[in-house]
C-alpha cells in the first residue's frame, strides 16, 4: 500500500468498522439489540438525556426517540420525568439492559480480536497508539 489520501483512509477505516458490525449483527439481534440500539445503551450512561443522546449518536431526534421507546418495551432502558422539570426525561439503563448490552460487547470484541490476529503485537500497540492520536480532538499536526 503506497501513500494514502485521506479519502482511501477514511474509507478503509469505515469498511473495517462495517466490515465488523455487519459480521456480529445476527448475533447481537439474538441478544433482543439491533446495532444502532447496542450503540445508544453504550452512550446512556454519560448522555442520559434523548437530546444529549441524539448529539452524540449524530441522530436525529425523532429517531432516537423510536428507538428508545422499544428498548423501553423490552425493558432495557427505564425512562423518569427529571425533578423540576415535567418535560424533561433522564434514560436508564436497566439490569437486563446492561446484560444484553455487554452480551453484545462481547460478540463485537470477538470479532474484532479475530481482524486484529491479523497483526503483530508490536502492529497492534502502532494501531492503538495511532488510533488514540487520531481520537484526540485538539491535537496539534506533526
Amino acid at each position: 500500500m503506497g501513500k494514502s489520501s485521506p479519502g482511501e483512509l477514511w474509507t478503509l477505516n469505515f469498511e473495517v468498522t462495517m466490515g465488523v458490525m455487519a459480521e456480529v449483527e445476527p448475533e447481537v439481534r439474538e441478544q433482543g439489540l439491533e446495532m444502532k440500539e447496542f450503540f445508544l445503551l453504550g452512550k446512556l450512561d454519560d448522555h442520559p438525556y434523548p437530546a444529549d443522546l441524539a448529539r452524540a449518536l449524530i441522530t436525529p431526534k425523532p429517531t432516537i426517540t423510536f428507538m428508545v421507546k422499544r428498548l423501553e418495551s423490552v425493558g432495557f432502558v427505564k425512562r423518569q420525568t427529571e425533578t423540576g422539570d415535567l418535560r424533561r426525561f433522564r434514560l436508564t439503563l436497566t439490569p437486563s439492559g446492561r446484560k444484553a448490552m455487554e452480551a453484545a460487547r462481547a460478540i463485537l470484541d470477538e470479532a474484532f480480536e479475530r481482524r486484529l490476529a491479523r497483526l503483530s503485537r508490536s502492529e497492534r500497540a502502532e494501531l492503538a497508539r495511532i488510533l488514540v492520536l487520531l481520537s484526540e480532538k485538539n491535537a496539534p499536526p506533526r
